[in-house]
């Protein structure tokens, strides 16, 4: 990995990293759950993008955003990411997006109708709505109870919110048409597959699976299989 340091900036009062040297095009990255704009995917990221610059944020809740009294929820995610994207179409002429797992999801209500050329999307949450019922299976929670509780933390060191729950139902994803490669693990329990696939065959998004990789990459042979897709994928783009 790359010993490269990221400058620190802020949008707004977002807390942002920005890696690379001068260039005409830049990759926006959002981060998952319990991530933050420098983890791993986004350093080999920058590792690998030389012809490019890589500016990443920290979601709140996250990073260097953990005390603050915004919450990691859809309208909030939307905002800033809208923000950060504002800034790069005024810096940049070319802009990508690389987005994991949530991040995926807070970039599919955003960034339908912005300035973004591709997309790299790994281990992404393609229907919000399906995972949230799916953990409120998982945990016993049903509609009324979290309806009349308002917040339910979950084992998972997830919290399961009604307006979360209510926003997600009142704003699908009918429109994706940035051109998007998609990467999984073949081991994801969180995200389903068939969810993903069928994304993905609606959108004609390319999709890979790294077989033996969970939902969250972070072992040498996940990192390596993220390093291949993302040379391969980025050649056009990253340079």
């Amino acid at each position: 990995m790359s010993a490269i340091e990221p400058q620190t900036l802020q949008i707004s009062t977002i807390p942002c990293a920005l890696w690379g040297t001068d260039s005409d095009r830049a990759i926006i990255a959002v981060h998952g759950a319990h991530s933050h704009k420098e983890d791993v995917p986004i350093r080999l990221l920058s590792k690998i993008a030389q012809g490019c610059q890589i500016l990443s944020f920290d979601l709140p809740e996250h990073g260097a955003r953990r005390e603050e009294a915004a919450l990691c929820k859809p309208p909030v995610c939307v905002r800033d990411l809208s923000a950060v994207l504002d800034y790069a179409e005024a810096r940049w002429d070319h802009v990508g997006l690389f987005a994991v797992s949530m991040g995926a999801y807070f970039s599919l209500l955003t960034c339908g109708d912005r300035r973004v050329e591709r997309a790299w999307f790994l281990s992404p949450v393609v229907d919000m709505g399906a995972l949230i019922n799916n953990m409120m299976t998982w945990f016993d929670v049903s509609p009324e109870r979290l309806k009349r509780e308002q917040a339910i933390s979950t084992p998972m060191g997830q919290t399961l919110y009604w307006d979360y729950y209510c926003y997600v139902q009142e704003h699908p994803v009918r429109r994706w048409p940035i051109s998007t490669e998609i990467l999984t693990g073949g081991r994801d329990t969180l995200c389903d597959p068939a969810v993903t696939s069928a994304f993905a065959d609606r959108f004609s998004c390319r999709l890979q699976t790294a077989e033996t990789a969970e939902h969250w990459f972070h072992t040498e042979s996940d990192l390596s299989a993220l390093e291949r897709w993302l040379r391969e994928t980025g050649r056009d783009f990253i340079r």
